[in-house]
């Protein structure tokens, strides 16, 4: 890396934390009092078994003497966010994604696909590692894991788990919207560079390792402010609620939105500065952020 990075000495989730995560993080505690318990107890264990059953026999670990560059990526963004770094598996697979799994106290992961590495400079493979290590940050794996099981229930239990799947998809699916949003900023706090979260997005939108040295980023940002004027009318509005409302993530113009806004305010360079005391994790939503 060329730039020296500030390290982040106790940075904590709430330090950076969207205000959007924020507010459904606590709505779905509110409905769902003591569930993040007996996932832990119960369900943690069993997953956390089956994935590195998975891992260590169809994924590569990456460590010192394995993918040491990857390593020291994890490392470094580790030290940036003040984070104890979790094991690094990187997968075959020709769909660009990365994913992470974690219980409270327990041994945390992350695992990266082959083909969105292909098509990532390594400052922005650094910057997909540190999103995902903001959802251990953040603590989500509590509710990411009530996610995938509602995608099961339906099946195991067919009238109940229909009931139960109607009832709560909609705003799990809102809740990891918005939880994506504090990923991206964990992303920019350990990359320090807008334009390096930005350009993740931009690739994942539209990359490939052909075409990502092509892609321009300016002309992606002003794609997302136009995508912003659609919401200009009743119609346009109405239209990106239906588009968005099954997405587990905000659509990447959104998202690169949204970090080129954090990364020009106070909040931001506060944190970088090391002066937390003006941060308001509770400000006021914006009209239409719920609206992805």
């Amino acid at each position: 890396m060329d730039i020296a990075k500030k390290l982040l000495i106790g940075l904590k989730a709430e330090d950076f934390r969207h205000p959007l995560d924020f507010e459904a993080t606590l709505e779905l505690k509110q409905q769902l009092p003591g569930f993040d318990i007996a996932v832990r107890s119960l369900l943690g264990p069993v997953a956390e078994q089956v994935f590195y059953l998975n891992n260590i026999a169809s994924s590569v670990l990456v460590g010192e003497k394995q993918l040491p560059d990857l390593n020291k990526l994890m490392l470094d963004a580790c030290s940036t966010l003040d984070l104890e770094p979790p094991q690094l598996y990187v997968q075959q697979n020709p769909v660009p994604n990365a994913y992470t799994f974690a219980m409270r106290g327990k041994q945390p992961f992350m695992v990266v696909h082959t083909s969105l590495i292909e098509m990532l400079t390594p400052e922005e493979i650094q910057a997909v590692i540190a999103h995902e290590l903001g959802h251990l940050k953040c603590e989500h794996g509590v509710y990411l894991t009530l996610a995938n099981i509602m995608a099961l229930a339906a099946g195991l239990l067919p009238i109940w788990g229909s009931v139960i799947t109607e009832s709560l998809r909609d705003k799990i699916l809102e809740w990891q919207r918005c939880a994506e949003f504090s990923c991206d900023r964990a992303a920019l706090l350990a990359t320090q560079n807008p334009k390096v979260v930005m350009s993740v997005l931009m690739k994942l939108a539209g990359g490939s390792p052909t075409l990502a040295p092509k892609l321009n980023l300016e002309a992606f940002i002003e794609q997302a402010k136009a995508y912003d004027a659609i919401s200009e009318t009743e119609m346009g509005q109405m239209l990106k609620t239906a588009q968005t409302a099954q997405l587990t993530h905000p659509v990447p113009v959104l998202r690169a939105r949204e970090i080129d806004r954090w990364a020009s305010c106070q909040d931001y360079q506060n944190l970088l500065q090391g002066d937390k005391k003006e941060y308001n994790q509770k400000a006021p939503l914006k009209g239409g952020w719920r609206n992805w």
